[in-house]
């Protein structure tokens, strides 16, 4: 019994715990609705405290033609509908939801308040339009107002500049005039406007005031450069180009290609169709054409001064080449001429040959080029700028033709040389056999080695088969070279031969003298003497060098210094 008593106890504690949870949440839930119940009231104050009926009290004030009258009676049944209906409307919905709040129906309550911010956002958009359309027509007169001074002081501007500056518009003078007349007029025509409050007129007058001084402006501005241009520089522009073009036409310049005369006719037409426009005050790209028409212009006396300097090339580079044509002229009626003894002299390839006839032919055609180009420059039938190019052309291809003879004669005249070197070789050649063959006569060897003689007959026989090509006609220079070296390398490695052959022989015969001091002392030395001078008579210089050294160190050890120093 004890313990049941217990639970009833917890249970009854659980249950007054959820009921407060639920009286605290209700509470605060109802607080919460209340909150947002006073919101939406105050909004709705506030709808109610815009002051629309003053607002609409300046404009009733206004009020002066039938279209403002209009507007005024449409926002006035508005606000008398947001007054009087749509107000009372949202009054009924909130005391709905107080109503609701009290039986505690939250879901129809959220409902209903979705629907009152709907409203109250409605009324809200269409005051706001409202107010926004009478303050358009309650500021207009000040803003239109501020605007025409703004204007009005614009205007002044330009036309005290044109007044004081009124010879720089020329012609256009008197339509200037008639166009500050109309604005004038257009000004009066505001204020009448303005007088019967007939805004939405105002403000096509006030853009049409607008439109008219900023092209006024652009006039004011442009038009005295536009006469400068188009009645001055132009002109004299056009005068001086075709005094240019008479004069140098009669001295022989070609510049049909220029087309002057044509576009001369065409840039006046073109001038006078621009001042057509000018003259209604027209203005659009008339400033850039007439300082197209100045570049232009600029553009043809830079033509007429390329004609003058390159003539001036043209005439010079005409003097080079003549002077470079009659060298070359000169050049090949010497090889032409010359061909004859040169293949008689010379074993001549017929490639070179060939080559002197395709030279005759190119330069053939360059003068046929030549003689064409000077035609055309009689006849003025180019410009000199056209003729100079040619000229160039021509001119290039006969240099690279004078390089090429160059290189011809060096090779011709190679052949000359290379036979007047191996002349003198042969000289060298023979020369330095003479000083072997003298060698070998003043030391008196006793023994020539047969070797020797092998190499000086063939140095003879080189030196022979050059004098055998000498005397041959055609030379055969490639074949006469190679003779040449053959015989100088021959004669060389024979003098060598003759230098060393002496040198052993003489240190050998001084070792052999300087060691008979020896030869009484010792046995040995004295074999040993004997036997490198059985070598010496033998023709073995070296061997028996070599002996005599080897045999005279054993009793003064170094003595091959001693006996080198004698060979110095």
């Amino acid at each position: 019994m004890g313990r049941g008593l217990y639970i009833g106890t917890i249970i009854i504690l659980i249950l007054l715990i959820i009921i407060i949870f639920k009286v605290i949440y209700k509470k605060r839930k109802v607080n919460s609705l209340e909150k947002i119940i006073n919101r939406l009231e105050k909004e709705k104050n506030l709808l109610i405290n815009v002051p629309v009926l003053n607002e609409l009290n300046k404009v009733e004030a206004l009020v002066k033609n039938n279209k403002l009258e209009e507007k005024y009676k449409g926002w006035k049944l508005k606000f008398e509908v947001i007054e009087k209906e749509t107000i009372p409307e949202v009054n009924d919905m909130l005391i709905e939801v107080d109503f609701l709040t009290e039986k505690g129906k939250t879901s129809e309550i959220y409902e209903k308040i979705t629907d009152i911010e709907i409203k109250l956002y409605e009324i809200k958009f269409k005051i706001k339009k409202i107010m926004s359309e009478i303050k358009e027509i309650t500021k207009s007169e000040e803003r239109n107002r501020s605007t025409i001074t703004k204007l009005k002081a614009t205007y002044r501007k330009l036309k005290k500049r044109f007044e004081e500056t009124k010879s720089d518009y020329e012609e256009t003078a008197k339509t200037i005039e008639l166009q500050f007349e109309t604005i004038e007029k257009r000004f009066e025509e505001f204020e009448v406007v303005m007088e019967k409050k007939d805004y939405e007129e105002v403000i096509y007058v006030v853009k049409g005031l607008t439109e008219m001084i900023e092209h006024m402006s652009i006039v004011i501005n442009e038009i005295p450069e536009i006469m400068l241009m188009g009645k001055s520089l132009i002109p004299k522009r056009t005068e001086d180009i075709s005094s240019l073009y008479i004069k140098m036409t009669r001295e022989n310049y070609q510049l049909d290609y220029l087309n002057v005369e044509y576009n001369i006719m065409e840039t006046e037409k073109k001038v006078n169709a621009i001042f057509d426009r000018v003259r209604v005050l027209n203005l659009e790209d008339v400033t850039f054409e007439l300082k197209t028409i100045l570049d232009y212009y600029d553009s043809l006396f830079n033509d007429f001064e390329t004609e003058k300097i390159t003539r001036k090339y043209y005439e010079e580079g005409l003097k080079d080449f003549d002077s470079k044509n009659k060298h070359v002229s000169k050049i090949l009626s010497a090889m032409e001429d010359n061909i004859p003894e040169m293949k008689k002299n010379y074993n001549i390839t017929n490639e070179t040959l060939d080559s002197i006839k395709e030279f005759l032919s190119e330069f053939n055609g360059i003068n046929r080029d030549y003689d064409k180009l000077i035609t055309l420059d009689k006849n003025h039938s180019f410009p000199y700028s056209k003729l100079n190019q040619e000229l160039e052309i021509i001119s290039l291809k006969l240099s690279k033709l004078d390089e090429k003879l160059s290189n011809l004669l060096q090779k011709v005249g190679n052949l000359r040389d290379d036979e007047e070197r191996a002349k003198g070789q042969l000289e060298d050649i023979k020369l330095l056999l003479k000083k072997s063959k003298y060698q070998i006569r003043k030391n008196k060897l006793p023994i020539i080695p047969d070797n020797y003689y092998v190499e000086l007959k063939e140095a003879s026989l080189a030196i022979l088969e050059i004098q055998k090509e000498l005397v041959k006609k055609p030379l055969d220079v490639d074949v006469l070279n190679v003779r040449v070296d053959t015989a100088r390398d021959l004669v060389f490695k024979l003098h060598n031969t003759t230098t060393d052959m002496v040198r052993l022989a003489l240190l050998s015969e001084y070792a052999i003298v300087y060691g008979n001091r020896y030869r009484s002392s010792k046995q040995s030395i004295n074999e040993g003497l004997n036997k490198a001078e059985k070598l010496f008579f033998d023709g073995e210089y070296k061997k028996s060098l070599d002996l005599s050294i080897s045999t005279l160190d054993v009793v003064e050890p170094g003595i091959h210094k001693k006996i080198l120093e004698y060979s110095k």
